[in-house]
């Protein structure tokens, strides 16, 4: 099967950003700004126990490591989102907004 998606990585200060790089010019990704990037993948299986297993094969993965890819299911037009690696922080921009609560958003 073949899927487009969209990964965001964050890999730290001392993360392997040359596995990264090599994994993401090997499947001939499109930047799409820092650390963001557009392609379509190529699997068998289940997508994200794909992704997640070529991405262990292709760099280090520590800690630090968060990877984040976004994908839709054409047949069934939904979006899914989700962390492979790593898992959400808090915002940077909390508080900001005078008595607005916040929520952090389900995946799925």
């Amino acid at each position: 099967m073949q899927r487009v998606l969209w990964m965001w990585f964050d890999l730290g200060v001392r993360g392997d950003y040359q596995g990264m790089y090599a994994w993401l010019d090997s499947h001939k990704a499109t930047e799409c700004g820092d650390n963001f990037a557009w392609l379509s993948y190529e699997f068998k299986g289940d997508l994200i126990e794909s992704l997640t297993a070529d991405l262990r094969k292709a760099m280090e993965v520590t800690n630090r490591t968060r990877v984040y890819v976004v994908w839709s299911e054409h047949d069934k037009r939904v979006t899914h989102g989700k962390f492979i690696f790593g898992r959400r922080k808090a915002a940077p921009w909390t508080g900001y907004a005078a008595g607005a609560e916040q929520a952090v958003p389900d995946e799925g």
